[in-house]
Parts: structure tokens; sequence; C-alpha cells
């Protein structure tokens, strides 16, 4: 078994921007197929949380095989985001395996709630939703203990690696590919012309350039510019630890509001009505109004709280608002562009997609 993942690592390093863009075609494919055939959704789910699942796998073996390798030296500097979350990765084993588990439940969560409506009622579809909710709390309360800081998302680095950048494991190339390169000598002199006396001067074209390192000393130059406070603070200090009870409280409720929010979903009742979305959205914005109010050189924490904001407008896509608002907003828009040739696939597509926010939860769920 060692020997076979042994191998698999060997081709992915060799292969690896060969499997990205595949990685990325398949995604691509994903947003194509619901309304294709009968279980569309249930494909596009069951393959998008595949792939999720084995870009996690292929990142780590990445990251391993570029620790492990001394020549390896990146275009650019990794993100604040990557820096932050692998340094609490690479230093605290729970928080690594705490957020792993807590990203694979994200990437699996639509495709269980599907089966889940195939298979049980709706009473216990809502029952395993809450179940699933609580769960993820404890977790991110788990990774806020150990940080002491706000909760990043994704807890996990993501992909920043140039495919292109990675030096060759070894000498021998992948029989898989393609030689990236020709050989770089000027062809030989003709046969009818070595009998001359006097050499022809080299063709410029044909010749080999002389060496520089032109390249190299404008990348280090420009990378030398670009140093900010951020990029020579310690990766666990970028973002400020919570101080106060006040701005425990708004975390703390940041992290409980999706679980409310399912709570009262699980009860027909309040699924008929606007309460559910509304406690939800009135503790987002108290989160967000007793949440601290990051410096300027606190980067990575005004870009999460930004990140937070902007989720406000999936609300759009959910419940009363959704019913009474956005459904035949998208509806007219979907009718009218129906006559035009390329509009109509677009609007095709809007359709096919609209009962999925009807029934799942996950859909929209932030």
């Amino acid at each position: 078994m060692s020997s076979a993942l042994a191998r698999y690592e060997s081709f992915l390093i060799q292969n690896v921007s060969t499997i990205s863009s595949l990685e990325s075609t398949l995604r691509s494919v994903t947003w194509l197929l619901p309304g294709r055939f009968k279980d569309a959704e249930l494909v596009s789910e069951a393959l998008s949380a595949s792939l999720n699942a084995l870009s996690l796998y292929h990142d780590t073996l990445l990251t391993r095989a570029i620790e492990s390798e001394p020549k390896y030296k990146p275009l650019l500097p990794p993100s604040l985001h990557s820096r932050f979350t692998r340094a609490w990765a690479d230093n605290h084993a729970r928080y690594r395996w705490t957020a792993r588990t807590l990203e694979l439940i994200r990437f699996v969560e639509l495709l269980l709630e599907m089966g889940l409506r195939r298979k049980v009622t709706a009473k216990n579809r809502w029952r395993a939703i809450v179940m699933l909710e609580a769960v993820k709390v404890v977790l991110k309360f788990i990774l806020l203990r150990i940080t002491r800081r706000p909760s990043m998302s994704p807890p996990i680095p993501e992909r920043d690696i140039d495919p292109e950048s990675l030096p060759p494991p070894s000498n021998r190339s992948s029989p898989t590919l393609v030689p990236s390169s020709l050989g770089s000598s000027p062809p030989g002199t003709p046969e009818h012309l070595q009998n001359n006396h006097e050499p022809l001067p080299p063709h410029p074209l044909l010749s080999t350039p002389p060496p520089t390192n032109k390249t190299t000393v404008v990348e280090d130059f420009l990378l030398s510019k670009v140093l900010t406070t951020s990029s020579v603070r310690h990766p666990m200090s970028l973002v400020k630890p919570l101080l106060s009870p006040q701005e425990w409280i708004a975390e703390s409720i940041y992290t409980l509001r999706p679980f409310i929010y399912v709570l009262l979903l699980s009860s027909e009742r309040e699924r008929k009505s606007s309460r559910p979305l509304m406690v939800s959205l009135a503790l987002e914005l108290l989160s967000r109004n007793l949440r601290r109010t990051p410096s300027n050189s606190s980067v990575l924490e005004r870009q999460e709280y930004a990140r937070r904001d902007r989720d406000l407008f999936w609300y759009l896509f959910r419940g009363s608002i959704w019913e009474s608002w956005t459904r035949p907003k998208l509806e007219s828009l979907a009718d009218r562009s129906a006559q035009w040739p390329v509009l109509g696939i677009l609007g095709a597509l809007l359709r096919d997609w609209m009962p999925l926010i009807d029934e799942y939860y996950y859909y929209t769920s932030t």
C-alpha cells in the first residue's frame, strides 16, 4: 500500500500541471450538470465533493514535496491567509486535524443532504442537518480555543503553488509528458559548405543567447520592494488575539449563528414563517456591530471581515426574501433572456438551478 502511495505521489509531482487543469475542467462541468438528466444534481455534487477531497489530499502531498525540495523558490510570496493557517497547522496537530475535518464536512454536507432527502422523511432530514451543524460548531469552537483569534475561512491553507515553478523531482522526465523544450545547440554546417576555408558567421536567430541573470535580478528587486509590516511579521501574529469580552461575544455569536438558524428551520411551522431568517440576520448584524475594528496593519483580519460582509449577499436566496423578491426577479430575467441566442442558454441554466435553492439548505448556506 505504501509503495502504491509513493508511486501516486511521484506521478502527481511529475504531472501536477496536467492534474490541476483536469481538476479545474471537471469543476466547470459540475456547474452544467444540474437539470440535464434525472438525479443530475446528485451526480454533480458527488463529483464536486470528490474533487474537493482529492484536491485537499493533493495539497498535502505538494506541500510535503516543496518542504523537502531546497531548490524550490516561489516567484511570489504566499498569501497572508496561507501563511497564517499553515503556521497553525504546522505547529499544532490538533488544529491541523480539526481544520481538515471541518473542511471535509463542508465538502460533503450538500451531498449528504441530497442523499437524506431521497431516503428519509423531511423531519429526519432536518434532524440530521441540525446534528451536522452542531458538529461544525464544536469544531469551530475548538479552533477558536486553540488560536484565541477570529476564525479564518477556510481554516486550512489554500493552494497557492504555481505548478510550472515546481522543480523536477529527478533528471528523468515523466514518460507521460511531452518534453517542454528542444535542444538549444545550433544546427551544424551543411555538407556543401564544409569545404569552405572561411566559416560563415552564425545567424543571430540560430545562435545560443548568452546567459543572463537579468530576470532573477529584476524578480529579486521587485520582491524586496513589496515588503510590508505583514510580510515581516510572524505568521501567527498576523491576527491579534481576542482580548475583551465584547470581542469574544462577537466571535461566539458569529460561530453559533448557523446552528441557531438551522435549529429554527427544523420546525415545520417555523419554516413557513420569516422568524428564522430575521433571527439569523439579526445575529449576523449584532456580531458585526460588536466585533472590533482592525487596524490598518491587520490586513488579514480586514480581509476576513470583508468576506463575512460579502456573505450577507446570500440572504437574498433565503426564506421570504427569496420567495417574494429574488426568485420572481430571476424568473422574469430567465423569461426575457429566452429569446436571445447566448443569453437563452444562461437563462436555461438559471431555471435549472432555482429549484435546487428551494429544495436544499446547503446550496445557500455560509
